[in-house]
């Protein structure tokens, strides 16, 4: 518990990643910067800060690449390829609690609507399961314009 925060977090991150490599950064294809998955996000101020701010995000499209189950509640570590109304492409990675159906459902190449930070930019991101589908059909309909045919 002494020494800085800093430290504290970096060995943490390096502790997850020896106990659990399918959660390591290389793992979920993101870069030096991403803080990693919190070992128990409802203990984590910062994961649950994080959750909050990321029920309000900013609206994008992700394509389901892969999961990870963390545990039995299940709770799933998502990975998806995110395009954004703005045209910023990034790996987003989202840990929630499924429910065994949710779980069943899932398959690489869905796409689903997330929401992320636009001023963090930290590769985390979470469903967006409160959002209108008339809005997310705006949004796909929207990114799909700007690619070249």
């Amino acid at each position: 518990m002494f020494g800085s925060k800093k430290k504290r977090r970096a060995s943490l991150n390096d502790l997850m990643a020896q106990l659990r490599p399918d959660l390591s950064r290389e793992s979920l294809g993101v870069g030096p910067d991403f803080p990693g998955v919190a070992p128990n996000p409802l203990l984590s101020s910062d994961a649950r800060k994080r959750n909050a701010e990321l029920r309000t995000g900013a609206l994008a499209l992700g394509v389901l690449v892969d999961w990870r189950e963390v545990n039995g509640n299940p709770r799933v570590v998502l990975m998806f390829d995110v395009e954004t109304a703005g045209g910023i492409s990034f790996r987003g990675i989202a840990d929630e609690d499924l429910t065994i159906t949710e779980l069943t459902r899932l398959a690489p190449g869905q796409t689903l609507p997330v929401r992320y930070r636009p001023a963090v930019m930290d590769h985390y991101v979470a469903l967006a399961r409160d959002v209108d589908p008339a809005h997310v059909q705006q949004l796909s309909d929207e990114i799909a314009s700007r690619k070249p045919t």
